[in-house]
């Protein structure tokens, strides 16, 4: 490893050094693993549509793993591939880690391979056979450069078809989906498709997604989120201090998390800033654009009036979807946009363009239109995706609040109800966190998670997700075994069909950690009680380096009463 130091850290060569700790259960690999199965599973909602999508796997049992003599246990040797899908999330490495050690633990001749680029590469059979020596140098590394990740989905018969073909040629045993709810629902189609075609193949999930929002009973948390959010926390907190010095910005943090607030409250915790805005609390109080801006300029005028022209919100990336008016605007502007395509690529001034397409929607959606700042509108025009619709995560949310609530405090000033000054000063937190070097939380997760997917593939337990639980213990007391990837399934209507999906998990309003929110949120807004997280902590007191989410701390302690 010597000769590969040349171009690396000096953090990164110390980190090559880390051991993660495995969950007793693991230690000895999965010839003392016994296999003990719980009650037949089913999916979380619409069970009658997903028994009959998924009929060969749905009703799995929930899969516990015990010390003891595993009497299935086999010394055959095995192929195995692993693929890394959708965004990258720390500790991605380190669940090939894991995979390539428990495989090798159970047979030294036990193969891995790694696909190339994503799901693609599993269509191009390509990939890089996985050895010591390619490993070694990613070993408790972020990023997903190892093989790369993708975004292909694997859905239509014909690419089914060719998986066969590829499997049966390259004589795979077992495939590992890394990846989030998109990507694992691949994987349960993949593992229906292997049963229903009588191959002898293994599929197996692993929960990742730094947007926590692939969480249930038994996924306490994917792997990511705890890096992702410790390194938002760093540079909010940065930013925290900054305000606090020079006391004259506002500043708005917009942070990663499109389909749910996982991250913007976590960082709220670890930083707690003046404003933290969680979508899902909008969504159930089905707020207007207008309330939330009023919510805001409440806490910028109450703290002018003690002399304080300063303070920190936090902003969810996915904010513009859960304001139930704006996601009526956005569907019908889809609409609008796709219907008169051609009228409105002949239209070319942005102005003209909002002019026309206001004549194409409802009058009080028109309005809203009207209200919007110029390059908001102009983003929920011009930048669509591949299937025609607004690119919701490309809008600059935190640019939309700053501007319309400088204009609410404009009028405010007017009415000489506001006479302090507002200083806004916007960012955008997102590909900052996805490749970090993993904390050590996350390094022993998903080591864990990976050489726990080995045991359930030499079990050949096909159509599971790595489950690892117990998570605010120390790992050597971590839960481990495998959870029906049909028992989180519901169905969704995408592009006029009924699809099968992973549901999302959303921040749970009668949960611990909101409920910790809205208790102390009046306590942000009015003072200064930032908190300043600094970086992650790789050595030291393990009350430091080894801290769990503030998250996982409030969901535990709930189960503990």
């Amino acid at each position: 490893m010597a000769q590969k130091t040349a171009n690396v850290s000096e953090l990164q060569v110390e980190r090559w050094k880390f051991k993660p700790i495995l969950p007793d259960i693991l230690k000895n690999g999965a010839a003392s693993i016994k296999l003990v199965k719980g009650k037949t599973t089913k999916s979380v909602a619409n069970q009658y549509k997903v028994k009959e999508i998924f009929k060969n796997t749905y009703g799995l049992p929930e899969i516990t793993f015990k010390k003891g003599v595993n009497t299935a246990f086999t010394k055959k040797t095995i192929k195995v591939a692993v693929v890394l899908s959708g965004g990258q999330a720390p500790g991605g490495h380190n669940v090939i880690a894991g995979l390539f050690d428990g495989l090798k633990k159970a047979n030294k001749k036990n193969v891995l391979i790694g696909y190339l680029g994503g799901p693609s590469g599993i269509l191009e059979n390509k990939f890089k056979v996985i050895s010591e020596d390619v490993l070694q140098e990613y070993r408790n590394t972020g990023g997903f450069d190892i093989i790369q990740s993708g975004r292909t989905k694997i859905e239509t018969p014909e690419q089914f078809e060719l998986i066969k073909k590829i499997f049966l040629l390259s004589g795979v045993d077992a495939l590992v989906v890394v990846g989030g709810d998109d990507s694992n629902t691949n994987a349960a189609m993949i593992a229906e498709y292997v049963i229903k075609e009588k191959l002898d193949k293994c599929i197996v999930g692993v929960p990742k997604t730094i947007d926590g929002d692939l969480k249930n009973k038994y996924v306490e948390t994917s792997f990511g989120f705890d890096t992702a959010t410790k390194i938002y926390s760093e540079l909010v907190g940065n930013i925290c201090r900054d305000v606090n010095s020079s006391r004259k910005y506002w500043h708005f943090v917009r942070l990663m998390g499109r389909s749910a607030s996982h991250i913007t409250l976590e960082v709220g915790f670890k930083t707690q800033p003046n404003i933290a805005l969680i979508g899902e609390e909008i969504l159930s109080k089905n707020m207007t654009l207008a309330k939330v801006i009023e919510n805001i300029t409440d806490v910028i005028v109450k703290r002018s009036q003690t002399g304080k022209n300063f303070g920190v919100v936090l902003v969810p990336e996915g904010l513009i979807e859960f304001i139930p008016e704006m996601k009526e605007l956005i569907s019908s502007l889809n609409d609008a946009l796709t219907e008169n395509a051609e009228a409105v690529a002949n239209v070319h001034s942005v102005e003209e363009k909002k002019d026309f397409i206001c004549g194409k929607i409802p009058n009080k959606l028109a309005d809203l239109m009207k209200s919007l700042p110029t390059g908001i509108a102009s983003q929920l025009m011009l930048d669509r995706d591949p299937h025609g619709n607004v690119q919701v995560s490309l809008i600059e949310t935190e640019k939309l609040l700053v501007e319309m609530a400088r204009k609410k405090l404009s009028e405010l000033r007017k009415e000489d109800k506001y006479k302090g000054k507002f200083s806004p000063i916007t960012h955008f937190f997102g590909y900052e966190g996805r490749c970090g070097i993993p904390s050590n939380f996350d390094a022993n997760y998903t080591y864990a998670l990976g050489y726990n997917a080995a045991a359930l593939v030499i079990n050949g337990l096909t159509g599971y997700l790595s489950s690892i639980r117990n998570l605010i213990k120390p790992p050597k007391q971590w839960e481990c075994g495998g959870i029906p990837l049909t028992m989180m399934m519901t169905i969704e209507r995408r592009y006029g069909k009924d699809k099968p999906v992973i549901q999302k998990a959303l921040v749970d309003l009668g949960g611990s950690p909101f409920k910790e929110f809205v208790k102390n949120r009046d306590k942000w807004a009015a003072g200064e009680s930032y908190i300043f997280p600094g970086p992650i902590q790789y050595f030291g007191s393990a009350n430091v380096t080894d801290i769990t989410t503030r998250t996982l701390q409030y969901e535990h302690s709930k189960k503990k009463k």
